[in-house]
């Protein structure tokens, strides 16, 4: 039960990172006026998406729910940077996919090729897959108040 919750999670940071921080990260960056000071409410929302994206992410990373959780996000984003590498075309042929689904989501679709592009994926990638590596991920939380013995000795101190 512990890895089909980890399984979830990790689609739902699949989605928070792809869609989601591809839509804040072009939000942000169009409605930023350069070194103005200026910012309106819809500036403050991309960069609030993108404060709870990191929050996400900081907690998939340090969490103990399941390796899992980690490793489905970083398998998309590590694949599609070989894509990308491989043939960059094939991959920004993959963003016309998440367009397709709402015209909202069209700013996520450029923000993703801006992240894909700049390498900021390849990193979250590696970022989420390191915790994958560690066996203590693995195994369940073990209680051992089992190993010890409670003495009917009395203590001399």
């Amino acid at each position: 039960m512990r890895h089909f919750s980890g399984l979830l999670i990790g689609l739902i940071m699949t989605a928070a990172l792809l869609p989601g921080g591809g839509w804040a990260v072009q939000e942000a960056g169009a409605n930023v006026i350069a070194l103005s000071g200026e910012s309106g409410p819809a500036t403050w929302v991309a960069l609030g998406a993108m404060a709870v994206i990191g929050l996400l992410f900081g907690l998939v990373v340090a969490g103990r729910v399941s390796p899992l959780a980690a490793f489905v996000p970083s398998m998309v984003l590590l694949s599609w940077n070989v894509v990308y590498a491989l043939d960059a075309r094939r991959a920004a042929g993959l963003l016309s996919d998440v367009v397709s689904l709402h015209e909202a989501l069209a700013p996520a679709g450029r923000g993703m090729g801006l992240l894909l592009a700049n390498g900021v994926y390849a990193l979250l990638g590696v970022a989420l897959f390191v915790p994958v590596l560690m066996p203590s991920r693995w195994s369940g939380r073990t209680h051992d108040d089992d190993d010890y013995e409670r003495s009917e000795e009395q203590s001399y101190y």
